[in-house]
């Protein structure tokens, strides 16, 4: 009896030892968080903390997540835990300024129609049509919304990305003042339109100008300005001809005084050499380079070359008097494998068409970060200038031979930037400088970030929209992402350092590789012998055929003939390799599933055993460490 109550005496300590460690840990440990995952998808990016930390106003979110598409599809389910865990790291690092509030959307019910009212997406679950809900809404103190309609599993990795913008857009809920430099009748050419009656495409707006105003404040700045207004945070320079001096000067102080820019240069521009001059001729000369401000910054260009790609180039008219009806025109192709996808901006973008597009490099020996957003194919190579300005698309292609490629079209740069003036440059006569004028600034304070593309025709409605007129009105509809490409760039430069910091990162849905490498291994092994066993089969078929029809073939008069004692002998001896193979067979299926068998035990028994055992170890060990630290404050 005395045995047995020191056995429940026992087991009750054990029980309050584990639950004490439990309170201790809970109380204790409960913000410490150990990120041992390869990417390192829970750690929060500086550039996530610095807008958390920048927070004056709290900010709400609400997650709306239907936990029926857990259970249906699990991988929304594990998802749904990695966007959860994230949040309440978010709100763990504000300090109490971001809010957190969770939902379950029941079908029909007061939550479903708030999560409806918030402009959340619901995608029917089954045939019955009941609807799921996996987004994020969120709001500030002025009522201002902002949404993730839902959560795509493919975007995981711009996860982080996806709420910090969301939160820095609540907290900034001003449209950014984007400044827009250029040569190019972006807005529209009056001209064109009293030429062409108003009707067609031509005269009228870019669609990619259009895009770009629906999301930010647009204002036009002069080809000619000494001083770029302190409004703006981004100064988008696309096409922009001839700039003198002091214009470059002014682009390079605003750089210097912590702007963002996004670079649009052409070595020939076929938007400019289709738009009509003054004096009714087409140009002669489309190009537009910052030379000075590349030399300074470590960025090369050549307006020399053209860069030509066999991979995506477009069908066009042959030359006149050829022959073929179509030729590949090299110089205007399409961009897919040649995007970036890890960087938010250009992720989900699938094709980008470039025309007459040059190429960049960083300079030699230059200090900058240099790292690639679109890039022609391998089967690319340069072009002079001269062959593209009336081209011959035929001619082009027979001569034309890959080498040297890929070129970078596209990328962004980062780096602390010399000025590349050492003062305000003379002005012409009868020039004077505008009184809000800023002192100079020799380099920047910190890393400038900009954007340098090599293309404008990026811009231009003919390589990326198809218009047409409906009822009187305009429609464009997109064949390319061209559109896109450039408001998602302007966009993270307009979000500031922070959020241009932030890239792709891991996800939380990994493969077990080991365990994937063991089954591909032995279903190798079980295919090979499988198809050994089949052809095996089928020569044993063969063979009993022939010994059962007295070796004559499909002549049915033998169906009935005799099977000899050596005929039965060879079946049997057949039939017993049959029966040997087939234990092969299921030994190399047994010997796959018993080691997988294997690794998982290790892999539980890691996660059930030995984490909480050194957390206990680690718990243990704090306490004992604050014990002696009160035993000596006390003594």
């Amino acid at each position: 009896m005395r045995r047995l109550w020191v056995s429940i005496a026992g087991v009750v300590a054990v029980a309050a030892i584990v639950i004490g460690i439990n309170l201790f840990a809970d109380a204790r440990l409960a913000n410490l968080h150990v990120d041992l995952t390869k990417e390192h998808i829970y750690t929060l990016s500086p550039g996530t903390r610095q807008v958390l930390a920048g927070l004056k106003e709290p900010v709400t979110l609400r997650l709306f997540y239907s936990r029926a598409l857990g259970s249906t599809v699990p991988v929304y389910g594990s998802y749904a835990d990695h966007v959860r865990e994230t949040l309440e790291n978010y709100a763990g690092v504000s300090g109490g300024k971001v809010r957190l509030e969770f939902y379950d959307p029941e079908p029909f019910s007061d939550t479903e129609d708030r999560a409806m009212a918030y402009g959340l997406q619901g995608v029917p679950l089954d045939a019955g049509g009941q609807q799921v809900y996996f987004g994020l809404a969120g709001t500030n103190l002025e009522d201002d919304e902002r949404t993730v309609p839902f959560f795509q599993p493919e975007r995981e990795r711009f996860l982080e990305y996806d709420l910090t913008k969301l939160i820095y857009e609540l907290s900034n809920p001003k449209r950014p003042v984007i400044g827009v430099m250029s040569s190019l009748p972006l807005d529209g050419d009056p001209r064109t339109l009293m030429m062409t009656h108003g009707q067609g495409p031509n005269g009228q707006p870019y669609a990619s100008a259009i895009l770009l105003r629906q999301t930010n404040q647009v204002k036009t700045v002069a080809t000619d300005a000494q001083v770029i207004d302190p409004d703006i945070q981004v100064l988008l320079v696309a096409e922009a001809q001839n700039l003198s001096d002091p214009t470059l000067y002014a682009i390079d102080q605003f750089v210097m005084r912590g702007g963002r820019l996004m670079v649009m240069v052409d070595p020939w521009s076929e938007a400019m050499a289709a738009t009509p001059s003054p004096t009714g001729m087409p140009p002669t000369d489309t190009h537009s380079d910052l030379k000075k401000l590349f030399d300074a910054w470590g960025i090369a260009f050549d307006p020399t070359k053209v860069v030509g790609d066999l991979t995506g180039a477009w069908r066009v008219r042959a030359d006149a008097g050829d022959r073929a009806q179509a030729a590949s025109y090299v110089a205007w192709f399409n961009i897919r494998d040649g995007i970036n996808h890890d960087d938010p901006a250009t992720a989900d973008l699938q094709q980008i068409t470039v025309a007459s597009a040059g190429f960049l490099q960083k300079a030699p020996n230059a200090s900058i970060e240099f790292t690639p957003l679109l890039s022609s194919s391998p089967d690319s190579s340069l072009i002079e200038v001269g062959q593209v300005k009336e081209p011959k698309p035929a001619a082009l292609l027979a001569g034309f031979k890959p080498a040297g490629g890929p070129r970078v079209i596209a990328a962004r740069v980062r780096g602390v930037l010399k000025s590349a003036f050492t003062g305000p440059p003379p002005l012409a006569e009868g020039q004077k400088l505008p009184d809000n004028f800023p002192p100079f600034k020799a380099q920047t304070d910190g890393p400038a970030n900009m954007v340098v593309v090599a293309d404008s025709d990026i811009l231009a409605d003919r390589f990326w929209v198809r218009v047409a007129d409906f009822f009187g009105q305009q429609t464009a509809t997109p064949f390319s992402d061209n559109g896109p490409f450039v408001a998602n760039l302007v966009g993270t430069l307009a979000g500031g350092d922070a959020l241009i910091g932030l890239r792709s990162r891991g996800d939380s849905n990994h493969p077990f590789v080991l365990v994937n490498q063991m089954q591909a291994q032995a279903e190798a092994q079980f295919r090979q012998t499988e198809q050994g066993l089949q052809k095996h089969l089928d020569d044993v078929q063969k063979q009993l055929t022939a010994l059962r029809s007295g070796g004559g073939g499909d002549d049915k008069s033998n169906a009935d003939a005799v099977i000899t004692p050596e005929q039965r002998a060879a079946i049997d001896a057949a039939r017993k390799d049959i029966v040997d193979t087939r234990q092969k067979l299921r030994a190399v299926q047994l010997a796959l599933n018993r080691d997988i068998s294997r690794l998982e035990t290790e892999l539980r028994a890691f996660d059930i055993v030995l984490v909480p055992a050194v957390l206990t170890v680690l718990a243990i060990v704090l306490g004992a460490a604050r014990r002696r630290h009160r035993a000596k404050v006390r003594a």
